[in-house]
């Protein structure tokens, strides 16, 4: 734990904290002596979190699709040596594509796509300066080919796995590791809601969390769950792309929850 703390410590920064995976990032980080700055728009989950964990904490209520939040943060971490940074936040409105509101569309690109472009532009100087910390993308199975009634989310999720692989490479003679997280179904609040039969090769978030904090060094992405790790090296090498698109569609219709905002979501 001293180990890791050093190389991406003192202090990490957890977007998208308030539950499922943001939290299990929290909580495995905490576990390995990281203090920590959780960052979501809701306060309350925060301060219960924040309270549970056995480390110092800093708590952010802000909306990082605005430059606004975008500043909390940074003014929130400015004396702070943050070796470490979790992009997870995201938001995932369901539906047909030419019926989404185009608020939404704005804020899929501004939470998943800016936010993740934002973070990583502020602390990743800093810490190639210390030449040392470490930066997490969260993506998705969604991004890896087309995943209709989620197409802009899947798409935002295909832009931030080629964000962490691209500064995988440029960072890796600083001291700074950077991977992408390719999560697919997640146990988490918004996957469960309504009684849904989770679908085949659900993971818990704190084999994500887990998944991806070991996943640092050692190469530009990370696939968390066995049988994930092989469907999707299926679907994205072996099946014809309209097939891998068309199980995709059918995925999402038995298993998507309504439209709702998911904060912290992957």
């Amino acid at each position: 734990m001293t180990e890791f703390a050093e190389r991406y410590g003192p202090w990490a920064v957890v977007a998208g904290a308030s539950q499922g995976i943001g939290e299990a990032f929290a909580r495995a980080l905490a576990g390995r002596g990281t203090n920590l700055v959780l960052v979501a728009r809701r306060p309350e989950p925060l301060t219960a979190l924040a309270e549970a964990l056995p480390v110092r904490t800093v708590t952010v209520a802000a909306d990082l699709a605005t430059a606004a939040g975008l500043a909390a943060v940074f003014a929130a971490t400015a004396e702070l040596e943050v070796g470490l940074v979790v992009a997870n936040a995201a938001y995932w409105p369901s539906g047909l594509f030419v019926d989404a509101a185009e608020g939404d569309l704005q804020r899929i690109i501004d939470l998943n796509c800016g936010a993740p472009v934002r973070l990583a532009r502020h602390y990743l100087p800093p810490m190639a300066a210390r030449r040392r910390g470490g930066l997490i993308v969260m993506s998705s199975a969604s991004g890896l080919q087309g995943n209709p009634l989620l197409t802009a989310y899947a798409a935002s999720k295909a832009f931030g796995a080629v964000l962490a692989e691209g500064l995988w490479w440029e960072m890796r003679g600083s001291g700074v590791d950077v991977t992408a997280c390719v999560a697919g179904a997640v146990s988490t609040p918004g996957l469960t809601a309504g009684g849904r039969r989770p679908p085949p090769g659900t993971v818990a978030p704190d084999e994500v969390a887990a998944a991806a904090l070991a996943g640092l060094g050692r190469g530009p992405r990370v696939v968390p769950g066995a049988l994930m790790r092989v469907s999707t090296a299926l679907m994205s090498r072996l099946m014809p792309r309209k097939s891998a698109i068309d199980l995709m569609a059918r995925a999402t219709k038995a298993a998507l929850p309504s439209g709702d905002d998911k904060d912290g979501a992957a």
